[in-house]
């Protein structure tokens, strides 16, 4: 590949301009105009992982191309990139529209997020076949056999963390990964339904936050907008428990304790009370052991992420210190791994600890 990533471009940006090439969907173009009537195209682009906005002013030969494709559109970006006070600037910008085979190749992901994608799905699968309730088993695995397309497209979120193409994966591999190791030392914990919970909690958002086969804008739904992911998540949940209890390995499970309705319900109470709270979504409050960890679990791994976005795209206020971004509650400090030796010894110098 011998263009930058969005996130790639991003990164490597600063004061003087650098001659690059990036590659993305034209996900808005609005033509506007400012006090003085100058008219410039607020336009934004994505290529699942980032998001970009450059203001393009009309006297710039991009204008006309670029207010002239189609919506969605998707293309290469050439030209001379910085960073401002503004945001990012392009200068000398060349705009083409992507082959189609350029096209499939950019919305199946960089080849870093690719990786990382495939490395969390084959471990969600294998941590599934390590189960041994045959109940719990059965239903995970019908969920990607059915949904399995559509969840690998899906976003956790649509901005505050995992909010990509893939996202979801990302997200239901880092809590199974956490479940694992918290089972480890709490044993009266039920692991499988504890990743079950994991693989399920968010199962609504495969039709409230899923990105098509070949966009990089997350629609929004009506089924989404009207139900929440919540309710799709436990509606989905009772469809698949149909079709594993029809099976003729079922008649197997009649002796098995506790029953498979029993089950069933306990996993349905984990996907209704994982926001938490009644504010914050959720019908019923944590009421079972698992379904307060995964509640914990379920937040830990969404504020990691936020933590390292904020890393990655905000901009240094001071020494170590980053500009909070929504939703984290104040600023941020660089992790203590990557603190140099010189702020430690400002730091100690402020504190009169020598």
């Amino acid at each position: 590949m011998n263009y930058l990533s969005l996130k790639e471009l991003t990164s490597s940006l600063g004061e003087y301009p650098n001659q690059e090439e990036t590659r993305a969907q034209l996900t808005q173009c609005l033509q506007k105009t400012t006090k003085g009537n100058k008219p410039f195209l607020d336009a934004s682009f994505s290529d699942g992982e980032t998001s970009i906005n450059l203001k393009i002013w009309e006297d710039r030969p991009c204008f006309a191309i670029l207010s002239q494709l189609p919506p969605k559109s998707f293309v290469s970006l050439s030209g001379e990139w910085a960073k401002n006070a503004y945001g990012i600037d392009a200068n000398h910008l060349e705009v083409r529209l992507l082959s189609d085979e350029e096209k499939d190749i950019l919305l199946a992901g960089s080849p870093a997020l690719q990786k990382k994608q495939a490395i969390d799905l084959q471990e969600i699968k294998q941590l599934l076949a390590e189960m041994s309730d045959p109940r719990i088993k059965a239903v995970c695995q019908l969920f990607l056999e059915t949904c399995g397309d559509r969840f690998k497209r899906a976003g956790a979120a649509r901005t505050y963390h995992h909010a990509r193409r893939g996202g979801l994966v990302e997200h239901v591999a880092g809590m199974m990964r956490t479940s694992k190791a918290i089972c480890s030392v709490n044993p009266q914990l039920n692991c499988d339904l504890l990743l079950a919970g994991c693989l399920f909690h968010d199962c609504g958002k495969l039709w409230e936050n899923s990105y098509p086969e070949n966009d990089f804008t997350m629609p929004y739904s009506e089924v989404g907008e009207l139900l929440g992911h919540i309710s799709l998540g436990i509606e989905l949940i009772n469809s698949l428990w149909k079709i594993v209890l029809s099976k003729p390995e079922a008649s197997e499970w009649k002796t098995l304790d506790p029953s498979s309705n029993a089950v069933r319900l306990h996993l349905l109470h984990m996907v209704a009370s994982h926001h938490g709270e009644l504010a914050f979504g959720s019908p019923v409050v944590p009421k079972t052991p698992e379904a307060m960890a995964l509640h914990y679990i379920d937040n830990l791994d969404a504020k990691l992420e936020m933590f390292k976005n904020t890393y990655e795209t905000s901009e240094y206020l001071g020494p170590n210190v980053v500009q909070r971004k929504n939703p984290l509650p104040a600023n941020i400090v660089t992790p203590l791994a990557h603190v140099s030796l010189s702020a430690n010894d400002e730091t100690s110098d402020q504190l009169n600890l020598d």
